[in-house]
């Protein structure tokens, strides 16, 4: 072998070792790779098997407990039907009473019910005329012997009632009815289903008491005091009217009276909270939880109004709204389930309009113009207005509610929960008046 040769042979076998050692070291690496890629495939197969038995778990938990009350409703719903079997049972044996028997047990029930012994009662057409005195008589001999005032009358009007009365002060209402709860709805109350649910909300708070064991009682009335014969620890569960009520029931004799607003204030085991509303504004979510108002806005507005001033130049207000304030000219019902018509806004968006009523202007002020007279008047009128117009008939009827109950409402009525989304309210020119060209 020349030296060519062995040069050449040496430089090959330092190749193959250099290639050898090369080829070892990336299949080590490949294998290192491989073995993290099977550990992080290994851990994200057993995470799903994981979640997978807690979902199992969980949703098996949910059944067990949809069938918990399923069976409950079921055994209630059994529970009901003979306790209507025997409450019709009752009524038809107390409309088929021999006269005297029914004006002695009514006589009695009207001296029980009661309170001042002036009271009108109101009967059905057909009582009235054939018992109505002879039962006032009766009671007032009652009340008598029990040294109370005795001066019940019988009144004029009269009740589609099947049987019983209707004790009457003014408008204070006792019912005193021999009727059961659907009849009470249907026949004393007029009431049926909500005019645009569509839903018997007697029925439907009536089937989730009962589904958790719960046999209630519903007394109508028009006054939160009338609960107190029956309890002196009330929950309140109006909403704008909630203080008052408190107030009212104290001052009665109530011994506990709860708002809406004092349960879930803090979080309990985990649970989300508000701190200020509690369960006020809160909406159904599932069958087991609920959605609470928000909380922690005035961070997020700021911060998107600083977001948008950094993007166009331009102060843009926020505000998050919820239900406006507003009422239906049909229903009569009012749209503001929530607190407040908006948790959180921008400071540009306090306080209350200042406006002028065009149309007083026009037809008062400035009644001898018209054309471009009249607008030139009402624009110099406008731009020379008082800072405060409260109180000056030319601002009357330009609805001097607050700013963002306003805004709010529109936005309500632009959006919506529906199908079409919540989107985000962009307004313009919500501040521009008659002067802004």
């Amino acid at each position: 072998m020349n030296g060519i040769e062995k040069i050449t042979g040496r430089i090959e076998a330092d190749a193959r070792e250099q290639a050898s050692a090369i080829t070892a070291d990336a299949e080590a690496k490949c294998a290192e790779i491989r073995a993290d890629y099977d550990k992080l495939a290994q851990d994200q197969y057993w995470a799903r098997v994981r979640d997978g038995v807690k979902t199992c778990e969980d949703r098996v938990q949910r059944m067990g407990r949809l069938a918990e009350m399923e069976a409950r409703k079921s055994i209630l719903a059994l529970k009901q039907e003979m306790v209507d079997a025997a409450f019709a049972a009752a009524l038809e044996r107390i409309c088929t009473m021999p006269q005297a028997d029914y004006v002695a047990y009514l006589a009695k029930l009207a001296a029980q019910a009661a309170t001042t012994g002036t009271e009108a009662l109101v009967f059905n057409a057909k009582d009235q005329a054939a018992c109505g005195q002879a039962v006032a008589d009766a009671a007032n001999a009652l009340l008598a012997q029990q040294g109370k005032q005795a001066r019940l009358t019988v009144s004029s009007a009269t009740r589609d009632l099947r049987a019983g009365f209707v004790l009457q002060q003014g408008d204070i209402e006792v019912n005193c009815a021999v009727l059961h709860e659907n009849l009470i709805e249907s026949e004393l109350f007029g009431y049926e289903k909500h005019p645009f649910t569509g839903v018997d909300y007697v029925e439907y708070y009536g089937d989730l008491f009962r589904a958790e064991g719960c046999e209630p009682v519903f007394l109508f009335g028009n006054d939160v005091r009338a609960v107190l014969p029956y309890t002196k620890n009330v929950l309140c569960c109006d909403i704008h009217t909630r203080e008052r009520s408190r107030r009212r029931l104290l001052a009665a004799g109530a011994e506990k009276v709860l708002l809406l607003s004092d349960l879930m204030t803090a979080p309990v085991n985990g649970s989300g909270y508000n701190e200020q509303f509690g369960l006020l504004g809160s909406n159904k979510a599932t069958e087991e939880s609920v959605k609470l108002f928000p909380r922690d806005c005035r961070s997020f507005v700021d911060a998107l109004a600083q977001s948008l001033r950094s993007a166009t130049g331009r102060q843009i207000e926020v505000m998050v709204y919820g239900d406006g304030a507003f009422k239906d000219p049909v229903g009569k019902i009012w749209e503001l389930a929530d607190p407040v018509v908006s948790p959180a806004y921008t400071s540009g968006l306090e306080g209350q309009p200042n406006e002028l009523k065009l149309k007083y202007l026009a037809d008062n002020d400035f009644a001898s113009l018209s054309g471009d007279a009249l607008t030139s008047a009402i624009k110099d009128s406008i731009s020379h207005k008082n800072a405060d117009l409260k109180g000056q008939m030319s601002s009357q009827g330009t609805t001097p509610r607050r700013l963002t109950d306003l805004i709010g409402s529109l936005c309500d009525l632009t959006s919506g929960s529906g199908d079409k989304g919540t989107p985000i309210i962009y307004i313009q020119g919500y501040f521009d008046n008659y002067t802004n060209e």
